[in-house]
C-alpha cells in the first residue's frame, strides 16, 4: 500500500478557492490517484480523479467547471483546485490511489489506498 498525505483544506467564504495536495509515500503510484469527499450524513461521493499513464482525467458532474485536477508523476502526488466554491461543497475530503482502470476511476472500490482527510467547511 501507498502513505497519503492530504494538505490545504481549511474555511472559506462561498465563491472562493482553495488548492488541496497529496502526496504518496512508499511504493510509487503507477496507475490512478483520485479525490473523494464525505458530508456529515452522507455517502463518501467521487469527486475527481486522474491516470498517472495518459492523464485519462474524470470529474464529477457536481463539481466539472468548478475544480481541476492534476498530477505530477514525479512528485507522486496529485492536486485539487477549487473554484468558485458553494456551501454544499463542505465536506471531508480524502485522497486516494489505486490501479484502477478508465471504468472504474469513479468508484471507491477500485482504489486501496486512503489518506486520513481534509476538512474543507464553505461558509454562506
Amino acid at each position: 500500500q501507498v502513505a497519503l498525505d492530504e494538505s490545504g483544506g481549511g474555511l472559506v467564504a462561498a465563491g472562493g478557492s482553495l488548492r488541496l495536495s497529496c502526496a504518496a509515500y512508499g511504493r510509487p503510484v503507477r496507475v490512478g490517484m483520485a479525490w473523494f469527499r464525505q458530508a456529515p450524513g452522507k455517502e463518501r461521493e467521487f469527486v475527481a480523479a486522474i491516470k498517472a499513464s495518459g492523464g485519462e482525467i474524470r470529474v464529477a458532474d457536481s463539481v466539472k467547471g468548478r475544480f481541476t485536477i492534476s498530477g505530477d508523476n514525479a512528485k507522486n502526488a496529485v492536486y485539487l483546485q477549487m473554484n468558485s466554491l458553494k456551501p454544499e461543497d463542505t465536506a471531508v475530503y480524502y485522497c486516494a490511489s489505486g490501479r484502477v482502470i478508465s471504468s472504474s476511476m469513479t468508484s471507491t472500490t477500485a482504489y486501496d489506498s486512503w489518506g486520513q482527510g481534509t476538512q474543507v467547511t464553505v461558509s454562506s
